[in-house]
């Protein structure tokens, strides 16, 4: 009786054990692989080969019920680039005005950040504590003292190369892209990009493609986009997509930079937590931009869930890195 009584509360303890072990199976299943992601060479694709006809109908339907912005639609003063990443084995991309050269303001600070890493990466740049806290205040405070030391750690200009060297080509003298031809201090050295003559532009497609390569681990290395992303987390700055966002995705799992002045508003972020795995990318030259953006959120997310509610919300849930 005594055996018989211990075997049975030995199994019963087995059975609890691996019933917690299929439980957390399953959580993990559940929840979004880490970033950055790993892909085998064969299954990678660049974003260029990833646009998807279906999120772009569905995408350009849902822009165009919006009254106001169809006519910025219409004058090149909206833009908007989305990507699903739900499954990392085949994203899927959707561009409205994605080529269009516009007015960057803060946007591209992230290409400081990338030139910040590869100075990293080969030597040219010591990744001391002072720098660092510059890159913070830099990219989730949009500093622009900070961005400005960083700039002159590096130089303007090789951060200009950077951007159209054929390693990241977030340049083309011909299609443009992201440029950063000036600092961000009263004075600093100025070099206007050719086509719009403007210091600090940017398109929605290459925007998206830096978060997109960020979070399949490709710029510079695995670890280096882990270490870029990390920076890129925590986003200080309310307002815009992470007023909509923050109640129901954690701070840490949205990756953001953003960027505003003198009527131009624009956004930027790549959110991982839950059901939400997607870049999402807008700018808008309008005094009205701010809740525009915010508009925008469940716009895009209705575009890649269409049959999900509009107006239901989604409890937060914790994820796992």
């Amino acid at each position: 009786m005594i055996l018989e009584k211990y075997v049975r509360v030995f199994t019963v303890i087995v059975i609890a054990i691996l019933g917690l072990l299929a439980s957390g199976l399953n959580l993990a299943e559940a929840g979004p692989p880490r970033l950055p992601l790993s892909v085998s060479g064969p299954e990678w694709r660049p974003l260029s080969q990833r646009l998807d006809s279906g999120l772009q109908a569905r995408l350009e339907l849902a822009l165009k019920r919006h009254a106001s912005w169809q006519y910025l639609l219409a004058q090149g003063k909206m833009s908007v680039g989305l990507v699903d990443l739900s499954d990392p084995k085949a994203p899927r991309a959707a561009l409205v005005n994605g080529n269009t050269m516009m007015y960057g303001a803060s946007l591209p600070k992230l290409m400081v950040l990338l030139a910040a890493f590869q100075g990293f990466e080969d030597g040219s740049l010591k990744d001391t504590p002072e720098v660092h806290r510059d890159l913070i205040e830099m990219i989730r405070r949009s500093d622009n003292l900070a961005a400005s030391r960083v700039i002159g750690r590096i130089g303007l200009r090789k951060i200009e190369a950077l951007a159209s060297d054929r390693r990241f080509r977030f340049y083309d003298p011909k299609k443009g892209g992201i440029w950063l031809g000036g600092t961000y201090a009263h004075g600093g050295d100025k070099n206007p990009e050719p086509i719009t003559a403007l210091s600090h532009t940017a398109t929605a497609y290459q925007l998206c493609r830096f978060y997109y390569l960020l979070a399949y681990g490709r710029l510079i290395s695995p670890e280096r986009s882990r270490q870029m992303l990390k920076i890129l987390a925590f986003p200080d700055l309310p307002g815009k997509f992470v007023s909509v966002l923050g109640p129901e995705v954690p701070p840490n799992y949205l990756y953001r930079k953003s960027g505003e002045v003198r009527g131009f508003h624009a956004d930027s972020v790549l959110v991982w937590a839950g059901w939400r795995r997607y870049i999402l990318v807008a700018m808008i030259e309008d005094g009205g931009g701010e809740q525009m953006l915010k508009e925008l959120v469940p716009v895009a997310e209705q575009a890649l869930r269409p049959r999900r509610p509009r107006n239901s919300s989604s409890r937060r849930q914790k994820t796992s890195r």
